[in-house]
């Protein structure tokens, strides 16, 4: 079981450790990098070539009159000290940008999906129980529909209905201008006005999947022994259908739901700029627009990381949420 956890805890250091080791080859290793594209930009400008170095170390958190592999150790330490660098088009160091935008987009991506899946499972325990029906069919439909629209593509439409033909709703910002105070029910509320159209983007695109997720689950187990045996002995169908089936339908969505949580903030890249929403996605894209390299990287750290975080977490929790699956078989289990 120790050993378990040690090689899970390895194996997600071991992948952070790779990711770190991509973004620095990918910045400094590749020919006509960005770092030789800012050396040749400041060169243009006039800047006297003894203090382009030193604006280079300001940017990138290295010397780049030193060997590569002190590059490296400076790069990896600068890092780990939470020093990301500083952003080219903001003139802000990027861990204060980053840390300034990604709450907003765990806020909209966690309530997204926890909203999802809790619509996705009572519809599709409903649609088990009624498997066969008109309601189960019709759902199905449904459910196989929404999920091929891609969520950016439902953002514009929620845009155009909501924000400009009816004008219920923002269409962008994370707040309103001149709701300063965090404290206070009126930013609370503007908060959550802002982020209703990226909420429902995702809800709506992506519920129909763990619906039949669901009704598949449940499905396969009303066929289990115990179930039969359940009623054999008279229980309840309501207490049938919520501690024999529901709970153990939703076990195996676990690891699901955690990863989906982790592939939502990365995707938060399209959606954020379909909303003018400033997350961490939203800054990605303004970075690659101005290849602005070291936010670029900084915010792709922190979305691979949070994918890395939520699988390590899954990994760690689900023999403890289900007994049946030993810590050794985790990895089988799903």
């Amino acid at each position: 079981m120790n050993s378990f956890y040690i090689k899970r805890t390895a194996r997600s250091v071991l992948t952070l450790w790779l990711v770190v080791t991509l973004t620095f080859g990918m910045i400094r290793l590749l020919p006509g990098g960005p770092l030789v594209r800012l050396r040749a930009q400041l060169t243009r400008q006039g800047v006297d070539p003894g203090e382009i170095d030193g604006i280079i170390e300001s940017y990138q958190n290295l010397r780049p009159d030193q060997p590569i592999y002190v590059q490296y150790y400076d790069y990896v330490s600068s890092l780990l000290l939470g020093d990301m660098g500083q952003s080219f088009r903001y003139g802000e160091p990027v861990a204060a940008i980053v840390g300034d935008a990604l709450p907003w987009t765990v806020f909209v991506m966690v309530t997204a999906t926890v909203l999802m899946y809790a619509l996705g499972v009572l519809w599709g325990a409903i649609m088990a129980y009624k498997e066969g029906s008109v309601f189960d069919s019709v759902s199905s439909a449904l459910s196989i529909l929404g999920s091929t629209v891609p969520f950016y593509v439902f953002g514009i439409v929620l845009v155009i209905v909501f924000g400009y033909q009816l004008g219920w709703l923002p269409t962008r910002g994370r707040t309103s201008v001149g709701i300063a105070d965090p404290y206070t029910i009126d930013f609370a509320v503007d908060v959550l006005r802002h982020a209703v159209l990226p909420i429902m983007s995702i809800i709506v695109t992506q519920v129909g999947l763990q619906a039949l997720s669901m009704r598949g689950n449940s499905i396969q187990l009303l066929g289990e022994d115990y179930v039969r045996v359940a009623r054999l002995r008279g229980l309840a169908d309501r207490r049938i259908a919520t501690r024999y089936v529901a709970r153990n339908a939703i076990l195996p969505m676990y690891t699901g739901f955690l990863t989906l949580i982790g592939f939502n903030i990365g995707g938060s890249v399209i959606l954020e700029e379909v909303f003018t929403y400033p997350g961490i996605g939203y800054y990605m894209f303004k970075a690659l627009e101005a290849r602005d390299y070291p936010l670029m990287m900084g915010v792709f750290l922190v979305i691979t990381s949070v994918l890395v975080i939520a699988l390590f977490v899954a990994d760690l929790t689900y023999s403890k949420i289900d007994p049946r699956v030993q810590s050794g078989g985790s990895s089988e289990a799903y």
